[in-house]
């Protein structure tokens, strides 16, 4: 007869081993990617400064594990160095970088002086020619669902429903785009938002997909912006991705204003930063009121509530638009506390 002492101390070895095993990552995946939200960035970075912020602020937010950042709308190899440089300071090179497909838009823009003599191929991480491929790839190897957040016109995402349509069924959409009571500035009369104005056809292809979508439309982000304490906080930050972010501003400001004479509001506070609430609707939605609208996107680039569209996940309102405020300044200098 076998004593119980022993058999006693191996069920516990046993038990002790499987719950070491339950503990460990997922085979190939890093140990501090357990628990986050998977995520892909997909931004036509370079033109408005505000894209620049929300990629600082997603690889400042510990809620995401970022699996992918590809540029889109055109501009692809400028999307791309200013991806790869931005990565570079913040020290994630792990993350891979995709160039987004060619359209009209071409050449540089308006942050290019920081990025005149980065070259592409000195960039340490993985560098997809095929950004919409690598996107496609991303989602469907996932084991989890996949938050694409996308914070620019969508040729990219449209190609990428186009040759696979099952990244619908693997993924959750939060995209910057549209304007259903609120225009430009807080403006009573809604508006044809550029990143749906500038191709309606692909807003249309990504908000009638089968995944769920959420947006921010200009009711909510076309209001956003640091100024005062504030803003005089985030450019005095030594945080070198704070750092980058202010200095990309100054820039993009004085490539705005080759022949002005007045003031430069770099001085003094930011553009208004629109991308950055899709950031944050990534992984909350606390601040703000949501509302379930069966949106349609007109030809013309109107986001309207027509009954029988598709519903729609939107941040209509902000319940607290100072805090998120905070939120952003807290993030950037490094001082987040999640909300």
């Amino acid at each position: 007869m076998t004593h119980p002492a022993p058999i006693f101390r191996s069920l516990l070895l046993f038990v002790i081993l499987g719950l070491f095993s339950l503990s460990l990552p997922a085979a190939g995946r890093p140990a501090a990617a357990a628990g986050r939200i998977p995520v892909i960035l997909d931004t036509d970075i370079g033109d408005d400064i505000d894209d620049t912020w929300a990629l600082a602020l997603l690889l400042k937010s510990p809620e995401f594990d970022i699996r992918l950042v590809v540029g889109d709308e055109g501009k692809p190899l400028y999307r791309a160095r200013l991806i790869a440089k931005l990565l570079q300071v913040a020290g994630r090179t792990d993350i891979p970088i995709g160039i987004g497909i060619e359209t009209s838009s071409r050449g540089d823009g308006g942050q290019v002086g920081w990025v005149r003599d980065y070259d592409l191929k000195s960039y340490p991480g993985t560098v997809h020619q095929d950004g919409v491929k690598a996107l496609i790839d991303t989602i469907m190897n996932s084991r989890e669902p996949v938050t694409l957040i996308a914070v620019g016109p969508l040729p990219n995402i449209a190609a990428a429903l186009e040759r696979e349509p099952r990244i619908a069924q693997r993924a959750r959409f939060v995209g910057m785009h549209g304007s259903v009571r609120v225009g430009y500035g807080g403006n009573k009369k809604p508006a044809p938002e550029y990143n749906v104005k500038q191709n309606a056809p692909a807003c249309r292809k990504a908000l009638t997909a089968a995944w769920d979508a959420t947006i921010t439309p200009l009711d909510t982000c076309g209001i956003v912006d640091l100024s005062g304490e504030r803003y005089q906080r985030l450019r005095a930050s030594k945080d070198p991705v704070a750092a980058a972010v202010i200095e990309n501003y100054r820039l993009w400001s004085a490539a705005q204003r080759r022949n002005a004479t007045t003031p430069d509001p770099w001085e003094t506070r930011s553009s208004t930063l629109f991308d950055t609430v899709a950031i944050y609707l990534g992984y909350s939605e606390k601040l703000l009121k949501m509302e379930r609208l069966p949106i349609e996107v007109t030809d013309a680039g109107f986001t309207v509530i027509q009954p029988g569209a598709k519903l729609t996940n939107v941040a209509t309102e902000w319940k607290d638009l100072d805090a998120f405020r905070d939120w952003i300044v807290n993030r950037l200098t490094g001082s987040a506390r999640a909300r």
